[in-house]
């Protein structure tokens, strides 16, 4: 089956009309190298109605969804895919409420699958950024009066971000993750996670960079963020777009969100295929149940 392409809403209503329309791209994508019995092993098999196969041998019967995170859906699957092509397409977020209102489903059916959706954007970790990277941290919730310098303010959200940029000064990739707090330990939790060691590290000047020793880093001054153009602005860029959808975002959540936004910058050269992306995310991630996305 030919993968869908662009980001045209015209041409996503014209390519997926029903549920099953849905089910049968589910099946070309999960079944694509081939498929193999979950019980048995076995690899010969019957296609159903719903694009579910059964298999020849222990009549096992498993639907496109099955060991997705599509898994036990509340609502139809052609709404599921509304959802996800909105929410890796737009250039604005959509709150839960928002899309519970055009979807006509429950603002808490709407705000779990959403949390599902961030949870199949976040990064795999396989490609680490290289060449020129800059890190900085910054809260989430604005500064505090007449203090200088990292927020120990315990009801804001400390968060830890990087980008990779290109030889003409432009954002590659980006990526971001909160922290319990400033110390060497929790600063290098981006670096392992997300930086190659053979990149070109550049940071403020604060202390808790300098035990990183195993990377290649240079500290300059910050000049509020003059040093780090790019870089403020896009920490700018993601702390507007989620004061501007979002009235709160618990510490529980905080990294999905960032994860979202993260999904949607790394893609920014390769738009026509962002759709499919989500959706083989989506696919290829276990199922999370809701307990798993209620903060204890």
């Amino acid at each position: 089956m030919e993968l869908f392409k662009g980001q045209s809403l015209l041409e996503f209503t014209e390519r997926f009309k029903t549920d099953l329309d849905c089910e049968e791209y589910l099946a070309s994508i999960k079944w694509e190298k081939g498929y193999c019995c979950r019980k048995c092993g076995h690899t010969k098999y019957q296609v159903r109605k719903d694009f579910s196969r059964t298999c020849n041998i222990c009549s096992d019967t498993e639907s496109p969804t099955a060991g997705t995170l599509f898994h036990k859906l509340k609502f139809g699957l052609l709404k599921a895919f509304y959802i996800c092509f909105e929410m890796s397409t737009t250039t604005k977020s959509l709150s839960a409420s928002q899309v519970a209102r055009r979807y006509d489903i429950s603002r808490q059916t709407a705000h779990y699958f959403m949390h599902k959706v961030r949870e199949a954007m976040k990064s795999s970790e396989s490609q680490k950024m290289d060449g020129k990277v800059q890190v900085d941290e910054f809260t989430i919730g604005g500064k505090e009066e007449g203090k200088q310098g990292r927020s120990y303010n315990a009801k804001k959200k400390k968060v830890l971000c990087a980008i990779q940029l290109s030889n003409q000064g432009k954002v590659k990739r980006f990526y971001a993750l909160k922290i319990p707090d400033y110390s060497s330990k929790s600063l290098r939790t981006i670096f392992d996670k997300h930086i190659d060691k053979t990149a070109y590290i550049t940071t403020d000047e604060w202390k808790g960079y300098r035990p990183i020793k195993d990377y290649n880093i240079t500290q300059k001054p910050s000049n509020d963020g003059k040093n780090f153009p790019t870089l403020h602005k896009v920490i700018h860029q993601v702390k507007s777009w989620i004061r501007g959808i979002y009235s709160w975002v618990s510490e529980f959540n905080i990294d999905r969100y960032l994860a979202e936004y993260s999904f949607r910058i790394n893609r920014s050269q390769s738009k026509e295929t962002i759709f499919n992306n989500l959706i083989k995310r989506l696919i290829e991630r276990k199922p999370i149940f809701q307990s798993q996305l209620v903060c204890p």
